[in-house]
């Protein structure tokens, strides 16, 4: 892992309180989220986000997968049986990921071309990272709705 990775994960770890209030508000402001906003606490978003940002370096650079898809089933489970549709969802993971590039881009001063190629490194993984989270947290929902499904199939037989 270069340097340039590793200080990057350390500066979004050690700032994931502020990135975590900063997503709040972005969810609290989106068009796209009334049913997030309406079904889902705002300190249980806030702490699940601040978790994921807290952790990041241990699913990017520890490649821990197996951990990121229990999270994420988890989440897109406890997302559906609050109600909130599976598009919201998915929402509300690009925003995250989009204030953690807003928040990279902010607070990134490249010195040396070196770094660019760390910070490229940084963005792919990143990459990699919330294309799972949004798998995941589709199949968690899926699997949560499934229940509903089989009963309410069964209730008009």
């Amino acid at each position: 892992m270069s340097m340039m990775l590793y200080r990057l994960v350390r500066m979004i770890e050690t700032r994931s309180q502020e990135l975590a209030a900063s997503l709040l508000d972005k969810v609290q402001n989106s068009r796209f989220t009334q049913n997030y906003r309406q079904n889902v606490p705002p300190e249980e978003l806030k702490e699940r986000v601040y978790e994921i940002y807290r952790h990041l370096g241990e699913w990017l650079i520890g490649k821990d997968k197996l951990h990121l898809e229990q999270r994420y089933l988890e989440i897109g489970s406890r997302r559906a049986t609050q109600q909130v549709p599976v598009s919201e969802v998915i929402w509300v993971i690009i925003l995250t990921k989009g204030n953690l590039w807003d928040f990279i881009r902010k607070e990134s001063v490249l010195e040396r071309p070196s770094e660019m190629l760390g910070e490229m490194e940084m963005l792919q993984l990143l990459e990699q990272f919330f294309d799972r989270a949004i798998y995941y947290a589709a199949v968690g929902y899926e699997l949560a709705e499934q229940p509903l499904r089989d009963s309410t199939t069964t209730s008009k037989k």
